[in-house]
């Protein structure tokens, strides 16, 4: 048998390396603008499945703009199809006006949602759009267009009611002294989203004025239905960013009844308007 120490020491281990916690997973950036992403993809999606169900991919009729939910003051005040509100801002007029309007709201969007949430964007892009779409109904119904003496009412679609509605209320949020932004970067981009919706609404009552000679033609009361209605949801809010959570939701959830209540009053009068 081998002899042992008396006094053994003990084993010395080599020294441990220190592991690092594991670093968060990058958080990716669609969780971080889900509303966006879902509303670029549903207008994507529609005007895909129009254009598999036949529809021009670059000027669809106007039937095919009335089968999938265009708006129209007839169908909406006459033939009572008022569910043509809300789907009018996911119908596009050819690939170029939905890739148009798909940039904006995905630039606006990106913006907009980290200061009132995925369901603050949603209630934005409903909401705007909504607003939007009863302007330009009770616009045509008091100033119809003429065919040969024939009055008729053209059909309207498209997001850019909605992304006017983004923009209005961006404005608005973005004069927030709570957000955590350097003041000259804040200014940076109010000016930024102040300039997109005043060279829009420029543009667009440029060419319709000259809608005789093109022939295009773009629904300024929706855009201006809109931008307006975006600034009113906006006024009573406080940027996600910033704010305390209940303070937060408690005055989003009163931007939200408020532009609700508007809108139904509004539709309730357009609802009463004597047909002749």
């Amino acid at each position: 048998m081998g002899s042992y120490p008396a006094n053994p020491q003990p084993e010395v281990l080599p020294p441990q390396t220190a592991t690092a916690p594991p670093s968060p997973r990058p958080r990716r950036r669609w969780s971080s603008a889900p509303a966006t992403y879902l509303l670029v993809g549903i207008n994507c999606a529609v005007f895909l499945l129009m254009v598999l169900r036949g529809a021009s991919i670059w000027m669809p009729t106007e039937d095919q703009l009335r089968f999938w939910g265009a708006d129209n003051t007839g169908k909406v005040l006459l033939a009572g199809e008022w569910w043509r509100i809300i789907s009018a801002m996911f119908v596009h007029v050819g690939i170029l006006h939905l890739a148009t309007n798909m940039w904006c709201l995905w630039n606006l969007g990106l913006l907009a949602e980290p200061l009132m949430d995925w369901f603050g964007l949603l209630a934005v892009y409903i909401l705007t759009g909504a607003a939007g779409n009863l302007l330009s109904t009770a616009y045509n119904w008091f100033f119809p267009m003429h065919d040969g003496g024939v009055v008729f009412y053209p059909y309207g679609a498209g997001a850019s009611g909605a992304v006017f509605g983004i923009a209005g209320a961006l404005i608005v949020l973005l004069k927030s002294n709570r957000l955590p932004i350097p003041e000259y970067e804040l200014k940076r981009l109010r000016k930024s989203v102040m300039y997109f919706a005043g060279i829009n609404l420029v543009i667009g009552l440029s060419v319709s004025l000259g809608s005789g000679f093109t022939g295009v033609r773009i629904d300024n009361s929706a855009h201006i239905g809109g931008f307006l209605c975006g600034m009113l949801f906006a006024a009573p809010m406080v940027p996600r960013i910033g704010s305390p959570r209940p303070v937060f939701l408690t005055r989003i959830r009163l931007a939200m009844a408020a532009t609700v209540l508007l809108l139904v009053l509004f539709g309730f009068y357009l609802a009463q308007l004597p047909r002749g």
